[in-house]
């Protein structure tokens, strides 16, 4: 089994899809948006997604949910950490080694947790 996909609720479509469009740049990933509400970043095996809640309840992130992305190198987990702080994320754990990985931690805009692993 793999993951499919992962979507993460915004309440500023807007400025989540500028911050995703940024840090995915490159990366091989083609946008669409099927719906006002949704814009998905699509790979060969794998699609993120930023979403408007369907029940229009405001989105809040997870206390506890965290999504992870495999990125092949330690000059890669750096970058991604500096652009996303850049782009208005917060560090939730600078890019360090941690245990056997190499990973660093942010937030975007809507409290939402990622971590960048090599």
């Amino acid at each position: 089994m793999k993951m499919n996909y992962a979507v993460l609720g915004t309440n500023d479509m807007d400025a989540a899809v500028a911050f995703y469009d940024r840090l995915f740049d490159g990366m091989g990933m083609n946008k669409m948006q099927p719906a006002e509400r949704m814009t998905y970043w699509v790979s060969q095996d794998f699609a993120f997604a930023v979403a408007i809640p369907f029940d229009q309840a405001p989105a809040t992130h997870g206390n506890g949910t965290m999504l992870g992305f495999g990125l092949g190198s330690t000059e890669e987990v750096q970058r991604l950490h500096k652009l996303a702080l850049e782009l208005g994320g917060t560090c939730e754990g600078a890019p360090g080694q941690r245990g056997p990985r190499y990973s660093a931690y942010i937030r975007d805009m809507d409290g939402n947790k990622l971590c960048f692993a090599d």
